[in-house]
């Protein structure tokens, strides 16, 4: 894989990274820190109930797994693949997106919300990608996170999925697990994202994030969390459990 310059991969300046006002401290209630064998105990559960958890954005590669994962923020995975699924199959490359150009693309994801900014977006680092990267995506988070409309979570999400680096990205569902759980509180985003980084055991930092992103997603999710179907209700710091 070529590498770019020096000077394109120079990282942005990282901001603290705070969650939508649904998602903030004042509407997630921040547990004690959970023990050692707590989270320990956590993640051998969720690793029983699935071994190798997987991300639900459709891809077939590096590239369309980064317009994926740009495109899904402030929509649903489900929508983002609904929108791709004809995309992907004319578009798989940098080189095939610029062909189709930036009104084919909305043509395409004109369904998924901010459709015209992303898509300006998606046009902009595929080109970056044919001229300062040959084509590859990169595989270091300062590189993907030099592309525009990567920030941060995105270039961990990638990191993770295909290059199973242990990245943690930090989304909404997440954040709310790991503060009402215990088991990575934290006030901001990247608060969040070292807990998980420091408390978590190794062996369960690849999947830490899969594991996490569909447990807040299906069973302590926002406004009635499943606490009768959960498999770590018992270990949870959560006071507010349903019945």
């Amino acid at each position: 894989m070529s590498k770019a310059p020096a000077s394109k991969t120079a990282s942005k300046p990282r901001k603290s990274r705070k969650m939508p006002a649904a998602s903030a401290p004042s509407a997630t209630p921040m547990s004690p820190q959970a023990d050692y064998r707590t989270i320990r105990e956590t993640f051998r559960r969720f690793e029983e109930a699935e071994r190798e958890p997987k991300g639900e954005l459709h891809h077939v590669n590096a590239y369309t797994l980064v317009v994926a994962v740009a495109l899904s923020a402030q929509a649903t995975d489900a929508g983002v693949n609904r929108a791709t699924a004809a995309l992907f199959q004319i578009a798989d490359t940098p080189q095939k997106m610029l062909v189709l150009g930036e009104e084919g693309l909305i043509e395409h994801i004109k369904t998924i919300g901010l459709y015209r900014n992303k898509a300006k977006n998606v046009m902009k680092l595929s080109r970056i990608l044919v001229e300062d990267f040959d084509g590859q995506v990169p595989s270091s988070r300062a590189a993907l996170q030099s592309l525009p409309g990567v920030g941060r979570k995105t270039a961990n999400v990638v990191l993770n999925m295909w290059w199973h680096h242990p990245a943690q990205a930090v989304d909404t569902h997440i954040f709310r697990v790991a503060n009402r759980t215990g088991l990575a509180p934290g006030r901001d985003v990247d608060a969040v994202e070292r807990a998980i980084e420091d408390q978590v055991p190794a062996e369960y930092q690849q999947h830490a994030h899969h594991w996490l992103i569909l447990h807040g997603r299906y069973i302590c999710k926002a406004r009635k969390p499943a606490c009768d179907r959960c498999i770590i209700r018992d270990l949870c710091a959560f006071k507010e459990k349903t019945a």
